[in-house]
């Protein structure tokens, strides 16, 4: 009998691989488009029950009803395509997401916002360590917890996760981190343009202020549109300043990590290509040379990307695993939180 050329063995084995990976990558696609069709229903719920929109996001609604389903998906069949878009899927929706943000608009912000916004996310990040160890969790959980709420919520937990040390509960506390961010984003939606106009701030003072304290991208949205045009589109151009530093913050995190008791220059320091990636997507979205159909389709491919990581994450993680996390956790992410809120709170005050 003639035995197969190597060729046509790789191909079997590429194709064998690429089935393994179709059941879970199939579940977690299909609970990110459930979660897209649910999500204006939330918006509907709240203004017919509260009086007021309040929206639960697609990426939240995924993960929670993926931790519901993890008894389902916790089997080989699944778990391969549900690591598989943890690990890949997402990185390269974060790359693309780079296709959203222009050097032009960062650099319109001035100086003084962008020193503002640096030096408040630094905290943030430091802090998330420092509150991990002053309330007993582990540095790595802290790590996860301050990148999240200085970046851009879910998404930069997940960044942030991906290039540490792994350790016995990584999923489940990055997807404890991602559902609390939102949760103090929808909050801080609510109360922070209220807050805003208390002071008297003005719209551009608004803007930047929305910008630089709340978590996720849609929350900041929803909360600078809400006071007007231009506190809107101030405050995503703030936001979108955040989610470029991603890229610092992901290389700094694995460096620190990787550096940590032993000699800083031998350290096998982790170079998140993903995150170079995003840089690159920035800059040729600043050239303009990307057309803008194709644009669309990319960033709607790093749109679905994401939800779909955030899913997977979701069937990975286990409820009951979630629900012992205990309160030391979340003041982990409040004391983070309460950080990126009084450093431009105070700031803007100083100035203005």
């Amino acid at each position: 009998m003639a035995k197969p050329d190597g060729r046509a063995a790789g191909l079997a084995r590429t194709f064998g691989y690429a089935g393994g990976l179709l059941p879970g990558l199939l579940f977690a696609g299909a609970l990110a488009v459930i979660s897209v069709q649910l999500e204006p229903l939330t918006t509907q719920a709240a203004l017919a029950v509260l009086g007021r929109k309040i929206t639960i996001t697609a990426p939240v609604i995924a993960l929670l009803a993926g931790m519901v389903l993890h008894p389902v998906a916790d089997r080989p069949a699944f778990t391969v395509g549900t690591t598989f878009a943890i690990k890949k899927v997402l990185r390269w929706a974060i790359a693309l997401f780079g296709l959203k943000i222009a050097l032009a608009d960062i650099l319109g912000l001035g100086l003084g916002a962008a020193v503002m916004v640096i030096v408040a996310m630094a905290a943030t990040l430091v802090s998330g360590v420092v509150f991990a160890r002053v309330f007993g969790r582990g540095d790595l959980f802290g790590a996860i917890a301050g990148g999240a709420v200085a970046v851009c919520g879910a998404s930069a937990a997940l960044a942030t996760a991906s290039v540490l040390p792994h350790y016995k509960n990584r999923e489940s506390d990055t997807a404890f981190v991602a559902i609390t961010v939102n949760i103090l984003a929808t909050i801080a939606m609510i109360a922070y343009p209220a807050l805003c106009d208390l002071l008297g701030f003005d719209q551009r003072t608004t803007g930047i202020f929305l910008g630089a304290t709340i978590h996720d991208v849609a929350q900041v949205v929803g909360a600078g549109y809400a006071v007007s045009d231009t506190a809107g589109d101030i405050a995503t151009v703030v936001k979108l300043f955040r989610v470029f530093l991603l890229l610092p913050v992901v290389l700094g995190v694995g460096w620190w990590f990787s550096s940590q008791g032993g000699d800083a220059h031998q350290a096998k320091v982790p170079v998140p290509v993903f995150a170079i990636m995003f840089l690159v997507f920035v800059v040729i979205n600043s050239s303009g040379a990307v057309p803008p159909p194709v644009k669309a389709a990319l960033v709607e491919a790093s749109r679905w990307g994401l939800l779909i990581a955030i899913a997977a994450l979701g069937l990975n993680t286990s409820l009951g695993t979630i629900l012992r996390v205990g309160p030391r956790h979340l003041l982990v992410v409040a004391g983070a939180t309460a950080v990126i809120f009084v450093i431009p709170l105070v700031w803007l005050l100083a100035v203005r």
